[in-house]
This record gives C-alpha cells, structure tokens and sequence, in this order.
C-alpha cells in the first residue's frame, strides 16, 4: 500500500525498487539497466539503480509546447524520435511551420543535454538486456510514449516502464500504443492534474543534479562489482 504523497523523488525510487524487486524484473546486475527521463526522472532512476545495484544512463525527452502557450503540450521528442498529439494541433490550429522551429529548438536543446550529461561517452549497451524507463510520474504518457519508442530502436530485450504515480489516461495510452512487456505504476490518483501535486517536496531538477546523479551512480556501481570480485576471489 503507497500513501500519498511521496516524501520527495528519492523515497518514491525507493518504493519503485522495492516493488521491482518483488516481482523479480531483475536477476543479475548485467541483465537490466535503468534509463532515466531527463530531468525529474533522473533522481527516482538514480535511488531505483542504486538499490537494485544496476547501471543508470538516462534518455533525453522534451515536451513540445503549443508555440503561445509552452506549458500545453502538443507532443514530445526524444533523439529524433517524435510524438505529436494531432487532435490538439488540429484544434488549436497550430500551423507545420510553428511545428517545426519548435521541433529544430527541442532538438538542438537535447543535443546539448546529451553532450553535457554523458561528456563523450557511448549510451549504455541494451542489447539482451532488460530496459527500464523510468520517470517521476506520468500525467499525458506523450513524453514516456517518445523514450519508449526511442529506447525500442536501441535493441533491449525487455522494455518495462516504472513510475512511481501516473493517470489512468497516461496508462491507456502507453498500453495502447507503446511496445512494452510491463508497466509499474504505485499509483493511480483517481484525480490527476499534475505530477508535482503528489510530492511533498518537488523542486526543479537542474543540469548539475543530474551530472552528479550519474557520477555518483557509476562510482557506487563500480565500488559494488569490485567487491563482489573481491568476495569471489576469497572464496
């Protein structure tokens, strides 16, 4: 039973690890990786990677905004990968032209993130392995919906999706239109407005959090596998 809501994102990526564990989505420390959205994913995946002992990358996703009114979206995009929501364009009348500069602005800001965030190095291998694609909520499914499709093209074996809240609508969207194998989901407030509301504590996530998040992850990850070799060794 989760009681909402959540203390802040590190105590609901310890709830989600615990509820992926009990449902056994991991059986080694190479055989799942988790992929974090970027940027209020970024914390939940790093306490979800840092209790199941698994690596953290992260995958770069950015609404596209309605070009008078940035916070509705119209869309998302990761890497090239692109979601747009047809009826809302069709009935706001949003032109192809606007469409496009804000798709050419989104790529060039992910672009930017993915070379700051990884600093030269490759994504993390996921062939044979279990993706899971994990965000802080889900509240339209149209930012998860882009890094599932993106993720699918990166060759996983399994894709699992885990949000610690979401709406029932975000749900029946990645359930209609997503190629995953499960998804996770603590809760399902029967009223949904925004992802913040069921936080007690939601600040903005900066670039440097996330930098940090993915260093410290890879140093504890390193740290463990070397003392698991260490114990093989003695014994």
């Amino acid at each position: 039973m989760v009681h909402l809501p959540f203390a802040d994102r590190v105590e609901a990526g310890r709830l989600l690890a615990k509820e992926l564990s009990s449902r056994n989505i991991v059986s080694s420390p190479d055989s799942a990786v988790v992929l974090a959205l970027t940027r209020g994913g970024v914390p939940v995946g790093f306490a979800v990677a840092d209790r199941l002992r698994l690596p953290l990358d992260v995958v770069v996703v950015r609404k596209l905004g309605v070009p008078w009114q940035p916070e509705l979206a119209m869309g998302a995009i990761a890497n090239g990968t692109q979601i747009l929501d047809d009826r809302t364009i069709r009935q706001l009348g949003i032109f192809a032209d606007d469409i496009a500069e804000i798709v050419a602005r989104e790529l060039a800001e992910i672009d930017r993130r993915e070379q700051l965030y990884r600093g030269g190095r490759q994504p993390v291998d996921l062939h044979g392995r279990t993706a899971i694609v994990v965000d802080d909520g889900l509240a339209t499914g149209s930012t998860m919906l882009a890094a599932v499709r993106y993720v699918h093209r990166l060759g996983p074996a399994r894709i699992v999706v885990a949000v610690p809240v979401g709406s029932k609508e975000a749900l029946s969207l990645l359930r209609r239109n997503a190629d995953i194998d499960d998804i996770i989901c603590l809760a399902t407030p029967h009223l949904f407005f925004a992802v913040g509301e069921w936080y007690r504590d939601f600040p903005q996530v900066g670039d440097s959090e996330v930098e940090h998040l993915l260093t410290e992850s890879r140093q504890q990850l390193r740290k463990h596998l070397s003392a698991l070799v260490e114990q093989a060794s003695a014994g």
